[in-house]
C-alpha cells in the first residue's frame, strides 16, 4: 500500500523538510518518515499540499504532461469585470507564454480560517473571491494571472488537486490515504500532528 497525505498547509510555511534558518518547514507538522511532496505550494499560499511515499504517484500528481487539475480560491482586490474573467478563462499572456484555458467563477467568500497574519487591506478599493482551475503549474502562476488582467492577489488558498480536496481538514493538520494503485483511494485515515492515529487537533506554532 502506498501512502499519500493531504496537508493543510498553513501560510509561511515551506514546502520541504529541510530546515532553513527562520523559516517554517513540514518537519515541524509530519513527523511519517520517507513522504516527500508531489509538487510545491509557496510560502506565501495556503492549503492543499500533498506528499507520498510513491514515486510514481509522485511523478502523476506533480509532472505537468499529466495535466492534473488544480483549484484554487483567489481573493483578489477589485471586482473583477467581465474582460477580466474572460481573459483568465481563455488564457494569459505572460512572460513565459501564455497559459492554457483556465475554469473560473466569481464565489461568496468561502467560510475557512482567518489568515495568521491577517491580509492587509486598504479601505478603499473593495475585494473578492474567485475560483480559479488551472491544469499546468508554473511559478506563481494564479498570482501573476490575477496581476496581468488588473486584480492584484491578496489571499491564495489551493482547495483542492484532481479528486483531492481540503474537506475538512483543518490548517496545519493533515489526512494519510493508503492506496492499492495510483490515484485510487482505498483507506482514509485522519492523524494528529506529529501523530499517526486519533483525533484532528488544531496546530499550534512551535515556541523557539
Amino acid at each position: 500500500m502506498s501512502k499519500l497525505i493531504l496537508f493543510n498547509k498553513p501560510y509561511g510555511v515551506l514546502s520541504q523538510f529541510r530546515p532553513q534558518e527562520g523559516q517554517i518547514s513540514l518537519a515541524e507538522y509530519i513527523s511519517l518518515p520517507n513522504v516527500y511532496p508531489a509538487g510545491r505550494l509557496d510560502k506565501d499560499s495556503e492549503g492543499l499540499l500533498l506528499l507520498t511515499d510513491d514515486g510514481q504517484l509522485q511523478h502523476r500528481i506533480a509532472h505537468p504532461k499529466h495535466k492534473q487539475e488544480k483549484t484554487y480560491w483567489v481573493q483578489v482586490e477589485g471586482i473583477p469585470d467581465t474582460d477580466a474573467l474572460h481573459r483568465l478563462a481563455t488564457g494569459v499572456v505572460l512572460k513565459d507564454g501564455k497559459t492554457r484555458p483556465a475554469k473560473v467563477s466569481m464565489i461568496d467568500a468561502p467560510d475557512i480560517w482567518e489568515r495568521d497574519p491577517p491580509v492587509r487591506y486598504r479601505a478603499s478599493i473593495p475585494t473578492s473571491w474567485l475560483s480559479l482551475t488551472i491544469s499546468e503549474g508554473r511559478n506563481r502562476q494564479v498570482r501573476r494571472m490575477t496581476a496581468a488582467v488588473g486584480y492584484p492577489t491578496l489571499r491564495l488558498v489551493r482547495y483542492r488537486i484532481g479528486d483531492w480536496t481540503l474537506d475538512p481538514i483543518p490548517p496545519g493538520e493533515w489526512k494519510l490515504i493508503e492506496i492499492a494503485d495510483t490515484m485510487r483511494q482505498q483507506k482514509s485515515q485522519t492523524t494528529k500532528k506529529k501523530s499517526h492515529a486519533g483525533k484532528p487537533t488544531r496546530h499550534r506554532r512551535r515556541r523557539h
